[in-house]
């Protein structure tokens, strides 16, 4: 097995990205290609086939690979939930949440999960693809780094290095990074990518010539920003890769804790309407459709909607007919109480919720996660559950929609008029839902996409297996791939 690591000079420099075009390009080529991230940071995730949570880019990375995700593609999941620090996910199960002091002083015993996991694809791919986070010279971090430069060097494999240019400074993340990089570690790179380019690419024409002079690796090239090409946002941090810029509003609130805000991204397939993430009252004066997406600390994005007023925005946007829908923790803030007295999903408290959906949210220390068959009129298509928290109906409220789940068909969310609630991520995947909400909300000028979701994703990791073939010199890829 070969292993390739896709090292950034900095948080949200394109490693999901270039992992996952890597991913689809291998997997066109022939290659056996499996994803790897030794431990990733994200409050957006995955529920896998066994009911286990990993990072929402290893699952896409995984379908780029043509794949079915499995925990081993991401054996440690930090999910930050305030001030209890974050919530440790472990080969996909769910622990104790741990304050990064607590985390870092189980560096030992966790390298241990990462190097049984990196043993177990031995024998199962021909390529591991290897996901790095944020920096892998951080100072502060080296010496007990989990997903750099260690899952690597325990490989024996190769690494690239990709800087974002879109922020400047690209020459100069580039030149420290591999000043402050080990001999032992600079040896290992096959090539430095540009990403995220933007404008006149002849301006940028004598980019080898500098890095060379610098920088003695091969320059592979250039990644233009591909706004259509963008199957994943890196850590909720890409507003631009989330958003649309034409057409009736439809507003996502974007939470402090936002969790899986890629819950929007089918909608960016429609014409007629505008995607855009908000976080002040006035944002909402023209929403045709309100959404409140998945949280990671319901109780404190609760109180975060009372003090900034949004809360009372949307009751009254409700009262006007306005259509509002509550994904997960969202789904949760719409009910008449949440209660979590001991802190279990994030800050303690009880508190009333927006009173939008007659149920009420109790949290305890189990969590569910499982994938599922949604029913929706003719329409099917698989969704997926990850949440703390029971949410019990106080008055008869008609079902959502209809799930398959292993044990029969059963009701699932709420609906009360215009107000929808449900613990479904994916349930936008269905064109015949976007079609019913628009219709709801009366917009004229709404026309749904024309291909599923699905079909729309394999389409987008073909064009950026072209992209790399167009943009990259992939020669000494290949070299050390086919070796």
């Amino acid at each position: 097995m070969k292993a390739l690591s896709i090292l950034g000079t900095s948080s949200n420099s394109g490693k999901s990205w270039l992992a996952t075009a890597l991913c689809a390009w291998l997997r066109r080529r022939g290659v056996r290609v499996a994803p790897f991230k030794a431990q990733n940071m994200s409050n957006n995730s995955f529920a896998t086939l066994d009911g286990g949570e990993i990072g929402r880019a290893q699952a896409v990375q995984a379908e780029a690979c043509g794949l079915t995700p499995v925990v081993q593609m991401n054996p440690i999941l930090l999910k930050p939930s305030g001030g209890q620090g974050s919530q440790l996910i472990l080969l996909g199960k769910p622990q104790r949440h741990l304050l990064a002091s607590e985390y870092y002083s189980l560096i030992d015993e966790l390298w241990l999960v990462v190097r049984d996991t990196l043993e177990y694809w031995r024998n199962r791919c021909d390529v591991l693809i290897l996901e790095g986070a944020g920096s892998p010279v951080e100072l502060n971090l080296m010496h007990r780094d989990l997903v750099n430069l260690r899952p690597v060097h325990y490989l024996n494999g190769r690494s690239l290095l990709v800087a974002d240019i879109e922020r400047g400074g690209a020459f100069a993340q580039i030149v420290g990074t591999w000043t402050l990089l080990n001999p032992a570690d600079r040896d290992r790179f096959l090539g430095v990518v540009i990403n995220k380019f933007r404008g006149d690419i002849s301006l940028f024409a004598d980019a080898p010539k500098y890095l060379a002079e610098h920088v003695p690796v091969s320059y592979l090239g250039v990644l233009p920003y591909l706004k259509d090409l963008q199957p994943e946002s890196e850590d909720s941090l890409c507003r631009e890769a989330e958003e649309s810029v034409q057409g009736e509003k439809i507003a996502w609130i974007r939470l402090p804790y936002l969790a899986n805000s890629q819950d929007c991204q089918p909608w960016l397939m429609d014409e007629g309407i505008r995607v855009q993430w908000v976080d002040h009252p006035s944002q909402l004066a023209d929403a045709r459709i309100i959404i409140l997406p998945g949280s990671k600390n319901t109780i404190a994005d609760l109180e975060w909607l009372r003090r900034t007023k949004i809360d009372a925005a949307i009751q009254q946007a409700a009262r006007r007919g306005i259509p509002v829908v509550g994904i997960c923790g969202g789904y949760q803030i719409l009910g008449e109480w949440l209660h979590d007295p001991e802190g279990l999903a994030g800050d303690r408290g009880t508190l009333p919720g927006l009173n939008l959906l007659p149920i009420q949210t109790t949290f305890s220390q189990t969590k569910s996660v499982s994938q599922v068959v949604v029913h929706w009129g003719a329409d099917r298509w698989s969704a997926y559950e990850i949440h703390m928290g029971v949410s019990d109906p106080t008055q008869s409220c008609d079902a959502l929609a209809q799930i398959e789940n292993g044990q029969g068909i059963a009701p699932e969310g709420c609906r009360r008029n215009h107000v929808w609630g449900t613990y479904l991520h994916g349930l936008f995947e269905s064109p015949e839902v976007r079609s019913e909400l628009a219709a709801l909300a009366g917009l004229k000028s709404y026309l749904v996409g024309q291909i599923s979701w699905r079909t729309h994703l394999e389409q987008m990791y073909d064009r950026m297996a072209d992209a790399l073939e167009e943009h990259l010199e992939t020669e000494e890829i290949w070299k050390y791939v086919a070796a």
